[in-house]
C-alpha cells in the first residue's frame, strides 16, 4: 500500500479505518510512517492496533491447538471425527441433553470455545453457523423423569447414545467430553474436551443452545421458578421458589432430597 508519509493531514478516524482494513505486512508499513505523526490520538491508535494484533495472534493460536486432536486423528486416516457433549447434568429441572456434531476438518469459526466461556447472544449465532457448515450433527435428549428412573450418569450417556443415531452421517471416531460410551465406534474420553477439541467445543455450544431454548419455553409454563434465567440449575432464587411453591412437573425428584 502506497501512502504519503504525511500521515499529519489525514483524520484520526481515516487512520484508524486504514490501519484496521489493512493486511499485518501493510500495516506494521503505515506504523513505521505514522511515527512521524506527533499528534498524541495517532500514537494512541497505533498502540491500540498493536494491543489488538497480539490478542489476535493468541486467539489464532488458541484455535490452531483447538484443533491438534482431530488433525492428529485426520493423520491417523480417520475421515468422520465427531464432537460429543452434553449440558444439564447439574439442574435440578430439566433434561439433559447432548450433541453429536462433525466439523469440515479445520473449518474456521472464529471464537469457538467451551460454551461456558461465550454470552448467549454469541453463543446462539455460533450454533446456527456451526449447524450450517457442519457435515453433521444431531441432538440428544433425556427427560428429567428418565434422569431419575436411571441417574444422571447413565441419563448422559443415553443422550449422547441418541445424539449418535441421530447425527445423519456415521462417525468413524468419537471424541466425546470426560466420558465413554456403549456404542461400536473408536473413541476418546477427553477431560475438559470442550477446550481441548475444536469439535468438542462444537457439540457444546449446539447442546447449550438448544437446552436453553427448551427451558426458556419452559419459564412460559413454570414462571414463578425463573427457568429463563437459571436453566434450572439450583441458584438461591430457584431453590426459595421450590420451598414457597414446591416442585413442578418437570423437576429431579431425585435432586431435591435436602431442598423441599
Amino acid at each position: 500500500m502506497e501512502r504519503e508519509n504525511n500521515w499529519s493531514n489525514i483524520t484520526l478516524e481515516e487512520i484508524r479505518s486504514i490501519l484496521y482494513a489493512s493486511n499485518e505486512g501493510e500495516a506494521q508499513k503505515i506504523i513505521v510512517q505514522m511515527q512521524q505523526d506527533k499528534r498524541k490520538g495517532t500514537q494512541i491508535i497505533i498502540a491500540q492496533y498493536k494491543k489488538w494484533l497480539e490478542k489476535e495472534h493468541i486467539e489464532k493460536e488458541r484455535i490452531h491447538k483447538l484443533w491438534q486432536l482431530e488433525r492428529n486423528l485426520k493423520t491417523a486416516g480417520f475421515k468422520f471425527i465427531a464432537g460429543i457433549d452434553e449440558v444439564g447434568r447439574g439442574p435440578l429441572a430439566g433434561p439433559v441433553v447432548a450433541a453429536c456434531v462433525i466439523l469440515p476438518h479445520e473449518l474456521e469459526l472464529p471464537g469457538l470455545n467451551d460454551s461456558k466461556q461465550i454470552v448467549a447472544k454469541e453463543r446462539k449465532i455460533l450454533s446456527e453457523i456451526i449447524k450450517r457448515k457442519a457435515v453433521a450433527w444431531g441432538i440428544g435428549v433425556v427427560d428429567h423423569q428418565e434422569v431419575d428412573r436411571i441417574n444422571i450418569l447413565q441419563a448422559t450417556k443415553k443422550a449422547m447414545v441418541e445424539a449418535v443415531k441421530l447425527i445423519g452421517q456415521q462417525p468413524d471416531y468419537l471424541l466425546i467430553d470426560a466420558l465413554k460410551i456403549p456404542v461400536a465406534i473408536p473413541q476418546d474420553a477427553v477431560v475438559h474436551g470442550d477446550t481441548l477439541s475444536a469439535s468438542i467445543a462444537a457439540a457444546s455450544i449446539v447442546a447449550k443452545t438448544y437446552r436453553d431454548s427448551l427451558m426458556e419455553m419452559m419459564d412460559v409454563l413454570y414462571p414463578e421458578y425463573g427457568f429463563k434465567e437459571h436453566k434450572g440449575y439450583g441458584t438461591a432464587r430457584h431453590r426459595e421458589a421450590l420451598v414457597r411453591y414446591g416442585s413442578c412437573p418437570i423437576h429431579r425428584t431425585s435432586f431435591l432430597q435436602n431442598i423441599i
